[in-house]
């Protein structure tokens, strides 16, 4: 880190930076309660566009759809997708060390609940996240009582935990990160004290790399509630990988022996068998997904290779499914042969060489279907990147644009253990060649999958017991 860096979070003496934290969220507080008859309307007109959950949405005002259970209980917190799964492997752990305890997971997206309830563990509740102001959280916090509260990456939700602090509930920070926005935003001159403030009240905050945890310790947070136990995304996969190949194993079993098969595993129903068909039928094509893509990184994508290769098939999946629909019809009316993932079209009978997965959660296990992975999210400035270990856990041959953001620490962590083991292109004419390397040399293409998927084994040993170690040492002494 440079000069300019290490200074950008302008300091305060102790007692004048807690003084000015305290006036700064007491004026958050006000605002926030005042705003609240707002976001009611607010609320209600995202339920009403399909944004918050029909029948659920109550819950966003911290009134409960659940019973709560006798005993402690540890909320744990993720706004979306991907903070969510990144939780899962920490929840199942708690569950096995610590039965007797009840869990509470929330998230913000439907979405993410979706997805996530699929894969959550037998006893797990889940309710839709309050949101921060001090009716609700008071609302929820009185209610479900926590005896501690893991909060997943990037969420310092001011009410949320000021009251925590007041009620002497344990507060932990996982997979910590803040992206250069939201640092810079933080580290002005009227939001340091209050970050300062806020990350105070945390026992524990486990940064997902040495950079962010020099971020925190700008922001002002006690050094001595620092500690690193990894990157918790690099593990999502490989518990999800394991659940998916136990699935499969029991149904090809059941299927021998014509039993009945009781989905126990944590996995959308229904989605392996189909995709390991499509992997069947794309056996003799050169096959290569690009992922997670934004709009417009979609263009031009499809007339890559086909020139050259004739028989090659390219799998989209749009970061957001609600517009496969639209990348496919564009692509119809440019004269291609496209299959919606979604509408169960077949490819074979169609000579189709385009497959759009507009559906949701079905992406780690398309990247069992093909070799070679793009990661989008990463070919404009604007766009910060997405998780790349989930195609390397999976054996891909990994290819990402430059635009890396949250992610540029696992890209630069990979490439320092093995250059093989990812790509980095700038422009659609180092991609189109990056692909073409490896779709015409199968010797390449073999070492760039078996790097990938080495170095993430390497970077993903024994960070889920770290964290566990941490949380049983930091927040749940006695719980």
């Amino acid at each position: 880190m440079n000069r300019a860096e290490q200074t950008s979070a302008p300091s305060l003496s102790g007692g004048c930076a807690m003084e000015l934290g305290v006036l700064v969220y007491r004026l958050y507080r006000a605002l926030t309660y005042s705003a609240s008859p707002f976001l009611h309307l607010h609320t209600r007109w995202r339920r009403l566009r399909g944004l918050e959950h029909s029948r659920r949405w109550h819950e966003r005002f911290g009134h409960p759809s659940a019973i709560r259970p006798p005993g402690s209980l540890v909320w744990f917190h993720a706004v979306s997708l991907g903070e969510g799964m990144a939780a899962i492997p920490v929840i199942r752990r708690c569950s096995e060390m610590k039965p007797e305890m009840t869990i509470l997971m929330t998230t913000t997206t439907v979405s993410a609940f979706e997805v996530i309830k699929k894969q959550l563990p037998v006893g797990v509740l889940h309710q839709f996240a309050p949101l921060d102001t001090p009716v609700a959280i008071d609302r929820f916090l009185g209610y479900w009582k926590p005896n501690a509260i893991v909060i997943m990456e990037n969420e310092l939700w001011p009410n949320l935990i000021m009251s925590a602090a007041q009620l002497r509930i344990p507060l932990a920070l996982l997979n910590a990160r803040m992206s250069t926005k939201s640092f810079k935003r933080w580290s002005s001159p009227l939001l340091l004290p209050l970050a300062s403030l806020l990350l105070s009240k945390f026992s524990l905050i486990a940064p997902l790399s040495t950079l962010q945890g020099i971020h925190f310790q700008l922001l002002q947070a006690p050094p001595f509630v620092i500690k690193f136990s990894g990157d918790l995304k690099y593990v999502s996969f490989a518990e999800f990988l394991i659940l998916f190949l136990f699935k499969t194993i029991i149904r090809s079993i059941s299927c021998m022996l014509f039993l009945p098969v009781v989905n126990k595993f944590y996995v959308s129903s229904g989605t392996s068998e189909s995709i390991s068909d499509l992997k069947a039928e794309l056996s003799d094509m050169k096959v290569w997904i690009a992922s997670s893509l934004h709009r417009g990184e979609e263009e031009g994508v499809h007339n890559l290779l086909l020139q050259s290769h004739t028989d090659s098939v390219v799998i989209i999946v749009p970061r957001h499914p609600h517009h496969g629909h639209q990348i496919a019809q564009r692509l119809r009316n440019d004269g291609q042969s496209v299959a919606l993932r979604s509408r169960n079209e077949n490819i074979t009978s169609k000579k189709t060489n385009i497959y759009v997965v507009d559906t949701l959660g079905e992406l780690r296990e398309f990247y069992g279907v093909a070799p070679i992975a793009v990661i989008g999210g990463s070919f404009f400035p604007e766009l910060t990147g997405h998780n790349v270990s989930e195609a390397a856990a999976a054996g891909c041959a990994v290819i990402t644009g430059c635009h890396v953001g949250h992610f540029s620490h696992m890209v630069k962590a990979m490439q320092q253990a093995n250059p093989l083991s990812i790509t980095q292109v700038s422009s659609k004419l180092e991609l189109r060649e990056a692909v073409e390397l490896l779709m015409s040399n199968p010797e390449i293409l073999e070492a760039r999958q078996r790097a990938s998927k080495e170095v993430y084994e390497s970077l993903s040993s024994c960070i889920i017991s770290n964290v566990w170690n941490l949380l049983n040492l930091h927040i749940f002494r006695g719980k």
